[in-house]
């Protein structure tokens, strides 16, 4: 079993208040759930209007598998005109079985 979470901070451009960037991001992180069953949160900047870091948890049975759920969202991220991509850092974790 393989794991992955990714960290990824984005720039909300429009958003002028923490309401707007909120209804910004609850359909953005919305599609990242429902693209492949991810676990998704904002994890940080919770005060500032126009970023956010998101973080993103992904289970595969093997590194494979977890390059092509990162690729998803990768492409997934890039496609998406209302928000700018600032970074995405990528951590694994192999377990034992």
């Amino acid at each position: 079993m393989r794991v992955a979470a990714l960290r990824v901070e984005v720039h909300v451009p429009v958003a002028q208040s923490l309401k707007e960037k909120r209804s910004i991001l609850r359909p953005f992180m919305s599609g990242l759930e429902r693209l492949g069953s991810y676990s998704v949160a904002e994890v940080g900047y919770h005060d500032s209007w126009q970023r956010a870091l998101i973080g993103v948890a992904v289970v595969a049975p093997d590194g494979e598998g977890i390059r092509m759920h990162v690729e998803k969202i990768r492409r997934y991220l890039d496609s998406r005109p209302d928000v700018d991509l600032l970074d995405v850092r990528v951590s694994e974790l192999e377990e034992p079985l």
